[in-house]
């Protein structure tokens, strides 16, 4: 038996914001099917030289990036979701923070999302629902 759901998929975002998205959507699936030791290099290699995203970078990142994947836009997308925001982040000149964990709650889920000032962007959820595995980022003067 299927549930019956419906994606949400933000409405309202710029042609070119969702281009972009498009754009990386192809690198980001890649970078999924990388092993975890892996993904955290190149990705740590990646955030070299971008300010920290703002809250409003960071959840317009992952709204382009849902507004343009259905696959992104489902509840299995996380991983490509994440990583597409952050890549998008990252052609703006900025990096969020990275995050693979788990759901603190019974039954046990793997979840990815991105941070931006601590928090996670536009999941839904409170904080601490979630407790990080693997963490990326961005580079502050004094880790430089």
């Amino acid at each position: 038996m299927t549930t019956p759901s419906a994606l949400d998929r933000p409405a309202g975002v710029p042609f070119t914001r969702r281009l972009a998205a498009r754009v990386v959507l192809l690198p980001a699936l890649a970078l999924a099917l990388l092993p975890p030791r892996r993904l955290r290099a190149v990705l740590s290699l990646a955030r070299r030289g971008a300010a920290p995203a703002s809250t409003a970078q960071a959840a317009a990142a992952r709204d382009a990036m849902c507004a343009a994947s259905l696959r992104c836009a489902g509840p299995r997308g996380c991983l490509p979701r994440s990583l597409g925001a952050a890549l998008l982040c990252r052609l703006r000149g900025t990096w969020p923070t990275w995050c693979t964990g788990v759901r603190v709650v019974p039954p046990f889920t793997a979840h990815a999302w991105i941070e931006a000032d601590g928090r996670p962007v536009a999941e839904g959820v409170p904080d601490g629902y979630f407790t990080r595995l693997m963490a990326v980022g961005p580079v502050s003067r004094t880790d430089a």
